[in-house]
C-alpha cells in the first residue's frame, strides 16, 4: 500500500484511495466481482441496482 502522508488534506487522500480500489478492482475476475458485489449489497454498501439497458455515470466529485 501506498505510504499516505498524515498531512495531506482529506479530499487527496480520499482520491488516492479511490484511484487504489480502482486500479485493484480492474485486475479481479468476474466471479471475483460478482462475490464482491454480493458482498457490498449485503452489507448495504450497494443500495440500489443499477440498469444495464442504460450507461451509468459517477461523479467523482466529493460529497459536501
Amino acid at each position: 500500500m501506498a505510504y499516505m502522508n498524515k498531512y495531506q488534506s482529506d479530499d487527496y487522500r480520499r482520491e488516492e484511495l479511490i484511484r487504489i480500489i480502482e486500479h485493484s478492482v480492474e485486475k479481479l475476475t468476474l466471479a471475483e466481482l460478482e462475490a464482491l458485489y454480493y458482498d457490498m449489497t449485503t452489507k448495504s454498501y450497494i443500495n440500489d441496482l443499477p440498469s444495464f439497458d442504460k450507461p451509468t455515470f459517477r461523479h467523482l466529485t466529493a460529497d459536501k
